[in-house]
C-alpha cells in the first residue's frame, strides 16, 4: 500500500488539494521507477529542522529540507521528509516565486532525493532542478 502522511510538528502545513498532491507524490514515485512503501512529511519550523541538523547530520546551519531514507530494500522506498516551512516562505521572497510553487518544489526534491536523485555538484543540481521544475508542470496541469 502506497501511502504518503503529511504531519505537522511545530508549525501547521496550510496546502489546497492536500489529497491530490499526496497521490501526485504517490505516482511521481511510480515515473520514477520506484516503489513507495510509505512517507512522511514534517513540516516544521526553522529551529525544529536546525536541531535535526544538529543531532543527525552534525551541521549547525538552517536548510529547507532534510530527507531521510528508511528503506531496507532498494526502490522499496520507506522515508521521512523534514520540511522548513520557515524557509520554504523565505526562499520565495527571496527567488521572486510563490509560496506554492517553493512548497511543491521543496515537496518533490524530497521525493527525488528518495528516487536516489543528488544535488551536490552542479551537474547533478542541473538535473534535479530539470526533474523539480518537470513534476511543478505536471501538478500544476493537472488540475
Amino acid at each position: 500500500m502506497k501511502s504518503v502522511y503529511f504531519h505537522n510538528a511545530d508549525k501547521v502545513f496550510q496546502f489546497p488539494r492536500k489529497t491530490a498532491l499526496k497521490k501526485f507524490i504517490a505516482n511521481l514515485f511510480k515515473r520514477e521507477f520506484h516503489v513507495l512503501y510509505e512517507l512522511n512529511y514534517i513540516f516544521c519550523s526553522d529551529e525544529y529542522l536546525l536541531q535535526i541538523n544538529k543531532d543527525h547530520l552534525r551541521h549547525d546551519y538552517y536548510t529547507d529540507i532534510i530527507t531521510f531514507d528508511l528503506s531496507e530494500e532498494k526502490n522499496k522506498i520507506i522515508g521521512e521528509i523534514y520540511i522548513s516551512l520557515d524557509r520554504i516562505r523565505d526562499n520565495a521572497q527571496t527567488l521572486g516565486t510563490s509560496i506554492k510553487e517553493e512548497s511543491l518544489r521543496v515537496i518533490f526534491h524530497g521525493a527525488l532525493h528518495l528516487c536516489g536523485f543528488k544535488d551536490k555538484t552542479p551537474a547533478h543540481e542541473k538535473i534535479m532542478r530539470r526533474k523539480e521544475d518537470e513534476y511543478i508542470a505536471l501538478y500544476t496541469n493537472a488540475k
